[in-house]
């Protein structure tokens, strides 16, 4: 029998505790270091950044997530998992004053997954070669309760070391009893073809301002260029080059939003050669060249922070 909360009252609650702790907009961490609120008060413009391996969850209002070519939307009756890190492009689409964006989002890594999988008999249910790292998958009552149970715990701080990782393996291993858990499986399997490509985004995302060799890449993971080539696209949702693109901007873009660096700085910090280059491809992927593009984005930010 189903002894779950009702779907009302797990967002009521959810929502309400995410309000008490992320009174303003944007992102606030909690005593619970993998745990950290999130809220908007009006629906935002594309915001790129790197996703690392996480659990994201809607309490209210919904957000749209780009990887690629694809969109992923999520709302309080579903859930989006990242099982690697991922060059994104998000969006809140609906959000207000009266009812802001809430959500949460709780990282973890594959050797945690990898644990749960070890003690409970999972590792060989639905096995898949390949899988996409992105995904997203409709909440479950057990899941709605874990999840509660971790958040209750910032109400005494004092369990928190104790208990929070018990709450946490258990929303991982509910997260793998669902639809989209042999997917996520995958990616802490020893061997399997996701893992070897999540060993190798592990270092592209670390290293993504060295050049790169297709051919070295593949050699790490054990296959054969074509076949490296045709399951890194099947995880990430993008080429080799692209994805190392994609972190070269959102790098740059950061670096020129953060400091006084000028764009040909940037553009070799993160690995370009040539600025010209640069400009072309970071103007192709934000819609504007780097000055103009960081002039709007502050801003922007200026208009937020005055209205908020």
């Amino acid at each position: 029998m189903d002894t779950g909360a009702s779907p009302s009252a797990y967002v009521k609650e959810l929502s309400e505790r995410i309000s008490r702790f992320a009174q303003q907009d944007g992102t606030v961490g909690t005593a619970i270091p993998a745990l950290s609120f999130i809220r908007a008060s009006r629906v935002s413009e594309p915001i790129h950044s790197v996703y690392e391996p996480s659990l994201c969850i809607v309490a209210q209002g919904s957000k749209v997530v780009m990887l690629g070519a694809e969109s992923y939307r999520y709302d309080p009756s579903s859930y989006l998992t990242a099982s690697v890190h991922l060059p994104i492009t998000g969006q809140v689409v609906e959000a207000s004053t009266e009812a802001p964006y809430l959500s949460l989002q709780l990282k973890f890594d594959m050797n945690q997954i990898l644990e749960v999988i070890q003690s409970s008999a999972a590792a060989e249910q639905n096995r898949r070669e390949s899988a996409r790292a992105l995904s997203v998958d409709k909440m479950s009552s057990a899941l709605q309760e874990a999840v509660l149970r971790l958040v209750r715990l910032l109400d005494t701080p004092q369990d928190i070391p104790v208990l929070a990782p018990y709450a946490i393996r258990e929303i991982l291993y509910r997260i793998l009893q669902n639809k989209q858990g042999s997917s996520i499986r995958q990616f802490a399997l020893i061997g399997s073809h996701a893992q070897r490509i999540s060993q190798v985004i592990e270092r592209l995302s670390r290293d993504f301002a060295e050049p790169l060799r297709v051919d070295e890449l593949a050699a790490e993971a054990g296959m054969s260029t074509s076949s490296f080539f045709a399951y890194f696209k099947e995880v990430t949702a993008m080429s080799p080059i692209q994805y190392q693109k994609q972190l070269r901007l959102q790098e740059a873009r950061r670096l020129l939003l953060s400091s006084e660096m000028d764009a040909a700085d940037a553009a070799f910090q993160v690995g370009y050669e040539s600025p010209t280059q640069f400009s072309r491809e970071y103007a192709r992927f934000f819609g504007q060249p780097p000055i103009r593009d960081v002039r709007h984005l502050r801003s922007t930010l200026y208009k937020a922070e005055t209205l908020s």
